[in-house]
């Protein structure tokens, strides 16, 4: 399916985050430890807040192990909030429209997973999509369309009720549609100031998740290795899986879990979709 990382700390060159790590995201591209499948080519997005309140994107249909405009542009920018996510389709085509983190203003979204018979509920689900933001959407993935249902349920306000409210409409627009296991997720949005992430699934068996350890921890364990060494105290990481093997640098995030990260602070709370509610006749 795909591999994700959300980023936020003091300021890093992108590259210490795509390539330098031991198990980086753009090796991750070629050879996944934990994922679905072992390589996700099917593109790749970044996306990052600078000098401008809506974080700039920058999206490619090519492998991110081949594309020298990443490794171009890795080489020269840094930011400290990065979301970056690396594509392995599940049916729908290879299109810089497709590529993940989607933006709605300040806001950004990426998606590992897969909505199941997604063509099957793809109607019922578009149809709740709030009238004005239906515009909005590009692509053909049900990552965006996931997006746009959790923008209409209020994610601007309240991003643990909105994406439990999308996430039970979905569960109930598919068995409607005799799909036994219609949500397959692991999520990350972000407003730029706090990140909140999501692991879940309908069959209670998610996609593999990971938040970093306190940073002066792991630099205290390793204080000359020069990937964390002269991190803020407030550095965190949410990731599809570790990018390396520093004792103690990763916790896993269980199963039906949102974890929520602002500045140096994380909390976990338990996740579950809220059931829709009923229209009137």
């Amino acid at each position: 399916m795909c591999r994700w990382l959300a980023y936020s700390g003091s300021p890093v060159r992108l590259d210490d985050l795509l390539y330098k790590p031991a198990n980086s995201l753009v090796i991750q591209s070629k050879n996944a430890r934990m994922g679905a499948e072992t390589t996700n080519g099917d593109g790749f997005g970044i996306g990052w807040y600078g000098t401008e309140p809506i974080p700039g994107l920058f999206h490619s249909t090519e492998p991110a192990w081949s594309d020298r405009n990443l490794r171009e542009l890795s080489a020269q920018a840094s930011a400290d909030r990065v979301f970056a996510h690396i594509r392995a389709t599940t049916g729908t085509p290879v299109q810089q429209t497709n590529c993940h983190p989607f933006r709605h203003g300040q806001w950004l979204w990426m998606h590992n997973g897969a909505l199941a018979d997604f063509q099957h509920v793809k109607r019922d689900l578009a149809m709740a999509v709030e009238p004005g933001l239906y515009p909005e959407i590009e692509g053909s993935t049900d990552s965006e369309l996931f997006f746009y249902l959790a923008l209409t349920f209020g994610l601007e306000d309240d991003p643990r009720a909105a994406v439990a409210e999308a996430v039970g409409f979905i569960e109930d627009a598919g068995r409607r549609h005799g799909v036994e296991h219609p949500v397959q997720m692991t999520v990350a949005t972000t407003d730029g100031e706090t990140t909140w992430a999501f692991r879940y699934s309908s069959e209670g068996s998610s996609r593999s998740l990971f938040c970093s350890s306190d940073i002066t921890a792991i630099q205290a364990e390793h204080p000359d290795h020069p990937l964390v060494r002269d991190l803020s105290a407030d550095t965190r990481l949410v990731v599809s899986e570790p990018l390396g093997d520093l004792r103690g640098a990763w916790q896993e995030i269980p199963d039906a879990t949102c974890v929520v990260v602002r500045g140096g602070e994380q909390e976990l709370y338990p996740f579950a979709p809220s059931p829709p509610v009923p229209t009137a006749v």
